[in-house]
Parts: structure tokens; sequence; C-alpha cells
């Protein structure tokens, strides 16, 4: 089958996914505005990197397709491109670009032969520890789809969009979005089932989605990062997942687990970056560790609503929130070295983490569970949520 056909099915294809395109979209897409014709947008699987190509499709004469379509393996990816741009189309979208081959060296050829023409690509993991991301660098404009923030979450369930709040300075806007909305009662069920927009399609099948999109970061993206993967090396990060997941302290032991599974250190480390490159765990470092490798002060899960589906700690949800939240919004945080100060650091802010009576003990600010206004230097959980 000519190059040429293939585009054909591929426009049916895309006819087809606009018709069951989501109508509600995440607020977050408004604020994606890349300036350049050429962009890579990460994150990971379930955030609606393929809604948001879909939605930018009007903004042109656009050809969407995925690079994971079967139709598509017999092709070099930058065939189907020429192919598109001869038949007129301004640009293309391309979904799950790590399933192409050759995929950084035709992206960049493509850039240069048609300087006049548009692509976009969506990747499901981190390109960093990939080969060829220099020269795309300088071509690409790279962007992250975040998890669903609370914010997010409460604009979709109640159509009420509120403005972003800086957590350190929310007191007299949060009271406001208080009087209008049951913001503790909306925030346990972002909790329970709301990072990702899927929650739209089916809220009771939440927890077994995110399961099967975290098994399938595993299984079909981590391979892409690291060469050679085992079946001792997939058991090795479920078992990860599941001892994060209901660890009141959340580390590893290195050595411990080196012997355990039979895994180099220089494996097992690799095997980690990996998982945080695909969206699956948070490796958080305290300020001095510039070392290349490190399993960091503590690793949090990166959704946290998966340690309530594994009946986890509640302190160790708590953090993990609190850290994911931080980090989307490009603060720099690190894990405290001194329990007495706090549990992590935001900014060179010391912050406790806790329930509603959690003291502040040592800390700059306390952050609590189940806290509704912002009191002297305590700051309730669920404002951290809508700083994006």
């Amino acid at each position: 089958m000519k190059a040429q056909e293939i585009i054909g099915r591929l426009e049916t294809i895309q006819k087809r996914l606009l018709v069951y395109r989501p109508e509600i979209l995440r607020p977050f897409f408004k604020s994606i505005k890349p300036s350049g014709r050429a962009v890579i947008l990460t994150g990971a699987r379930g955030t609606g990197k393929t809604t948001f190509l879909l939605s930018r499709l009007g903004d042109g004469h656009i050809l969407y397709f995925s690079a994971d379509n079967p139709i598509t393996s017999g092709y070099s990816l930058y065939d189907l491109m020429e192919a598109a741009f001869m038949q007129g189309y301004e640009g293309v979208f391309i979904d799950e670009i790590h399933y192409a081959a050759a995929w950084a060296k035709d992206l960049k050829a493509a850039y240069d032969a048609f300087p006049a023409k548009t692509i976009w690509a969506s990747d499901s993991s981190s390109l960093a520890l990939r080969g060829g991301i220099e020269d795309l660098s300088r071509r690409f404009i790279f962007m992250r789809l975040p998890l669903l923030s609370f914010r997010e979450f409460v604009a979709l369930t109640t159509g009420e969009v509120y403005p972003a709040l800086n957590a350190f300075e929310a007191g007299d806007e949060a009271a406001r979005i208080l009087k209008k909305t049951n913001v503790l009662k909306l925030f346990k069920d972002y909790l329970d089932h709301g990072f990702r927009p899927i929650f739209l399609e089916n809220i009771s099948t939440y927890a077994q989605r995110i399961m099967a999109m975290i098994e399938k970061a595993l299984s079909a993206d981590i391979p892409f990062l690291v060469p050679q993967l085992s079946d001792n090396n997939l058991r090795f990060m479920n078992a990860v997942i599941g001892y994060l997941a209901v660890s009141k302290i959340p580390t590893l032991a290195v050595s411990s687990l080196s012997n355990q599974w039979g895994l180099g250190k220089e494996k097992l480390y690799h095997l980690l970056e990996a998982m945080e490159s695909a969206g699956v765990v948070r490796i958080l470092r305290i300020k001095s560790d510039q070392r290349v490798h490190t399993v960091g002060r503590k690793i949090f899960l990166y959704e946290p609503s998966v340690y309530a589906y594994f009946g986890g700690d509640l302190g160790t949800m708590r953090e993990a929130f609190v850290t994911g939240s931080a980090l989307e919004t490009g603060r720099k945080v690190f894990a405290s070295t001194d329990e007495k100060r706090g549990d992590l650091i935001v900014d060179d802010r010391f912050i406790e983490v806790g329930g509603k009576s959690k003291a502040k003990k040592g800390a700059d600010f306390v952050v609590r569970d189940d806290l509704d206004l912002p009191v002297g230097k305590a700051i309730p959980m669920w404002v951290w949520g809508f700083e994006y």
C-alpha cells in the first residue's frame, strides 16, 4: 500500500476520533500556547494529550495520527509526513511518537525539509533519557501536561472556573471560593478519583483504569527507556509500586533490593529513573544531593489516588499530593533532612504536612488536611490543588 493510501485511512480514523472527542476539555489546555511550529508534548498516560491534539486540529488543515497504529508500521515517519504535506496538509500532529522507529531523526529531517509546516508530537514519557534530543531541543518546544489539578476538577464537575492561587498567599480568595463551593467534599472526591480526566467517563472504574495505565507504562513505555527489559525487571517495578503504596516510610534500601532481586545497582537506579520518566513515581532529593544516580530521600507514587487503592498510609499520600502539586507549578521542592523543621522544603520554606491537628513544630508553614480556610501559618491542603 502506498503512503498516499495510508494517509486516506488515517484521515478516516481522524474523522472518527473527532466525532467521539470529549466535549468537556481541561481548563489547563487554554494555558498551552505554543509559540513555534514545532512542539513535543509529554505527560503521563491519561492526562489528555490525545484530546489536546484533537482539540487543536481546527487551527489549520492538520492531519492527526498515532505512531502506535499498526497501519503506519511499514513506513518511516518521514515518508508519512512528506506524503501528508504533498497532499496539502499544513501540518501533522503525531501521537505516541516514541513508537515510531528513528522518530528523532525523522522529526529533525522533516522540520528542516519543510520549513513552512507545523509538526506537533506527543509522548507518554519523558524524552530526557533518549538519544537525539540535543538536535531536537534546538528546533522543538518541549511542553508537559501535568495531572489534573483540584482547581480543574472543580471546574469540570461544577462549571465554576476559579483563578489559580498562590498557596502561601491564598487567604481572601480561598474564602471567596468556599462561599460558592463545597470544597472539602469535592476535595475528598478528587483525592479518590480526580487526577486524570477519565473520571468523566466512569467514576466506578477509575481505580482499575489507573492501575492498567501504570501497568502499560511499565510494559510498553519503559522498554523504550531501558534496553533488554526482563520479566524480573517488570516484577521488581511492580513490587516497588506495591511497597511504596503501603509503606509509612517512602524510601527504598538499594543494597537490600539489589540482593533480593539479583539486580546490579546501576540497573536498579536505571529502572527507578525510568519509572520516574514514565510518570509512575516521583523521586524527591535533599537539596545537597547532586548525584547522577539516587533513590533520593523519599519516593512517592506519581498519582496520590493509588495509595487509597492499596489501602496505603494516609500521611504518605498527603506528602505525595503536596509534593506533586508544588512540582507541577515549577516550585523547587526538596525533602527535609531535619524532621523538627518539617517534612518538605518548598521554595526554601519548611513545610510540615498532616491532618487537622498537625502542629507546625519548627516549620514555616503547616499544610493540614480537613482544614477549610488558611489560618496564620496553616494552609488547607486543598489550596495546593488550586495553584494551576
